[in-house]
């Protein structure tokens, strides 16, 4: 398995710092609004990952943080729950739009069941420890309105600040930013933690006789939380390339300050943008789509996880409703070809043999090569439309189907077969049409079709297909 690395900008063989198990870390959702499809991106590759990773063999334990306390949370709840004191507007807030998070990335065929999800609300101790070493190293320091991290104390120590970009003097500010948004130009001091301001929900932080109460930083969260659960260095931290700098540049900082290991993470997993008419989606710019304008068109949320998965991870891609459209009938026709497993003839010779896995395998594991994999697969789909499968090869078509639900996450293997009642709908229009009764015929079509469903001639027989 082989994989591009944010870190050395080379394709690197994945190692496991533990024989095990490999150990991954995906930077999750602000959850003050429903995301936007753009957003997803990043969770669709990461999920993508981590069953590539599971099909190579490898055990992956994956964890992924929510952040439920910043500034966008702060702000919304206060709009949505005014009457409320600050705390249980926060939870009431980020609980109802983590919920719905989780919800839209089951829809896109992720595996939440196999993702430990922590809040950072629930990890404020593991931040205030963290913060409280940072202090005692001397890469940290007390101001009056909260405690921030020094990128000039972790340079001087022999640190490299801008492992993930290239950062020079000039870029270097001794400013400090205290809000949770970045100048990405400039390098400033951070915010490890920010004293309360009005009305904001916060937490009590004694530290040398002082109470900073308040609550904490954007960056910190990921840190704490990444290296109490996977240790440190793990195996794979991933993101989408807008958190390269400052947010992972600012992880890597606080976790390694201090320590003779560099490392936070052995490899830097990271995905390019979703455009929209060559643009980057962003709620700022207003040009962006939820999943629920997707399924509100009749779009199925698989067709746009293929619509991402068709380009590669380290490509931009651009969303259109035309591609959209495309992406929804691919995802049909493999439907269609996991459904022959219920046709009601028995004709055909055609088999996916070890051959084929195998290719399929060796692009997936190619530095997530997917759109590769695809082809193939379209390969495949293609020979076996045209041909139907009897009984003796039956169990290769389900092992296919499985090795693409394993790496693509499509649920090809979900499809029921038709009633009893459609397939004598089917035989009747059959005999219809050897009679040159074809006003029957096509009688029984029309009313399979208001059922949903299709009926397809070929040289092999009538096949049926999902509408």
């Amino acid at each position: 398995m082989k994989l591009f690395n944010s870190l050395t900008n080379q394709i690197e063989e994945v190692t496991p710092i533990n024989d095990k198990e490999l150990k991954l870390y995906s930077c999750g959702p602000t959850v003050y609004d429903h995301i936007h499809i753009g957003n997803l991106v990043s969770f669709i590759y990461a999920d993508t990952l981590a069953r590539v990773l599971r099909t190579s063999k490898f055990k992956v334990t994956q964890i992924m943080n929510i952040t439920d306390i910043d500034d966008k949370t702060i702000k919304r709840s206060q709009e949505e729950f005014p009457e409320e004191d600050p705390m249980s507007a926060l939870h009431k807030l980020t609980i109802k739009y983590s919920e719905l998070f989780k919800q839209d990335i089951e829809d896109v065929g992720n595996e939440v069941d196999k993702v430990k999800f922590i809040n950072a609300t629930e990890s404020i101790d593991l931040m205030q420890s963290l913060i409280g070493k940072l202090i005692d190293s001397g890469a940290a320091y007390e101001a009056d309105d909260g405690i921030y991290f020094s990128i000039e104390k972790y340079s001087k120590s022999g640190k490299k600040y801008g492992q993930l970009v290239k950062l020079s003097d000039a870029s270097t500010s001794e400013a400090r930013i205290l809000n949770d948004e970045y100048d990405k130009e400039n390098i400033h001091d951070f915010a490890l933690w920010k004293t309360q301001r009005g009305n904001e929900p916060a937490w009590d932080f004694k530290l040398n006789d002082t109470n900073y109460k308040g609550r904490p930083g954007w960056h910190i969260e990921c840190s704490a939380m990444s290296t109490n659960e996977l240790g440190q260095p793990f195996d794979i931290h991933t993101g989408g390339i807008d958190l390269k700098f400052p947010h992972h540049e600012n992880e890597i900082a606080q976790s390694t300050s201090g320590k003779n290991d560099d490392r936070l993470a052995n490899i830097f997993f990271h995905n390019e943008h979703l455009l929209i008419d060559g643009r980057k989606m962003s709620k700022s710019l207003n040009n962006f789509f939820t999943l629920t304008d997707i399924t509100s068109h009749s779009y199925d949320p698989l067709a746009f996880r293929l619509l991402v998965l068709q380009g590669h991870y380290r490509n931009q891609v651009n969303f259109t409703w035309e591609s959209l459209e495309a992406s929804q009938n691919r995802l049909k026709s493999l439907q269609e070809l996991a459904d022959l497993r219920w046709q009601p003839k028995e004709l055909g010779v055609f088999k996916i043999d070890e051959e084929i896995l195998s290719k399929i395998k060796n692009e997936a594991q190619s530095d997530l090569n997917i759109p590769q994999l695809l082809v193939i697969a379209s390969q495949v789909q293609d020979e076996a439309l045209n041909k139907l499968f009897n009984h003796d090869t039956i169990s290769t078509l389900n092992h296919y189907l499985q090795l693409l639900d394993d790496i693509l996450g499509l649920g090809l293997l979900t499809s029921s077969d038709i009633t009893d009642k459609q397939k004598t709908l089917v035989q009747n229009r059959e005999s219809f049409r050897s009679d040159n009764k074809y006003k029957e015929a096509d009688n029984i079509r029309a009313e399979l079709e208001n059922q949903k469903i299709g009926l397809r001639d070929t040289a092999a027989g009538t096949i049926w297909y999902r509408l």
